[in-house]
C-alpha cells in the first residue's frame, strides 16, 4: 500500500495514535475507481477496509456531502447520523464504525482529490475542537504530501 519514502503512513499513524482512534484512511481519486483506500493504519484488532470494494462511495451520504463542497463531516454517533440503509450496511462492513470525522482534501482549483477519514470503532464519541483542529492540520500535511 505504501513504500518507505511515503510520508502518508506516518502522518496517518501519528493522527490515529494521538486521537486514540481505531482506524485512519486516506482515499485518493483514481481514474479506475471512485476514491479507493490508498493508505490505511489501524489499531490492533481493528478490521482492514483497504481491499473492500463492496461499498460504492458514490451512493454514500458523507462523500456526496464532500463532493458538494463541504470541508468536513463530523459524526459523533454514526448510527444516529443517517437512516440510509446503505449507510448502515457500510458501517457494519467497516467494523461496526461508531463515530467518524471525514475531511475532504482539495487541490488548488478546489477539486476534491482525497478524503481523510478517522474512524472510532468502540463507541459513539464527541469529537473535541482540539481533535478536529488536529485532523485539519493532518489533512493540510497530507495535501502537501500527495500533491
Amino acid at each position: 500500500m505504501s513504500d518507505a519514502a511515503d510520508p502518508v503512513p506516518l502522518l496517518l499513524e501519528g493522527l490515529r495514535t494521538t486521537l486514540g482512534a481505531g482506524r485512519c484512511t486516506l482515499r485518493q481519486a483514481r481514474d479506475d475507481a471512485f476514491f479507493p483506500v490508498t493508505h490505511e493504519v489501524r489499531a490492533p484488532g481493528a478490521p482492514a477496509i483497504a481491499d473492500d470494494r463492496s461499498v460504492d462511495l458514490r451512493t454514500q451520504p458523507v462523500p456526496r456531502r464532500l463532493a458538494r463542497g463541504e470541508r468536513q463531516v463530523v459524526q459523533d454517533d454514526c448510527r444516529a447520523a443517517s437512516d440510509d440503509p446503505a449507510f448502515h450496511a457500510m458501517l457494519d462492513r467497516y467494523g461496526g464504525m461508531r463515530a467518524q470525522v471525514v475531511t475532504g482534501i482539495r487541490d488548488a482549483g478546489g477539486e476534491l482529490v482525497a478524503i481523510l477519514s478517522v474512524h472510532e470503532l468502540r463507541a459513539p464519541r464527541v469529537w473535541t475542537q482540539h481533535e478536529l483542529a488536529r485532523i485539519d492540520s493532518t489533512a493540510r500535511e497530507l495535501a502537501a504530501a500527495i500533491s
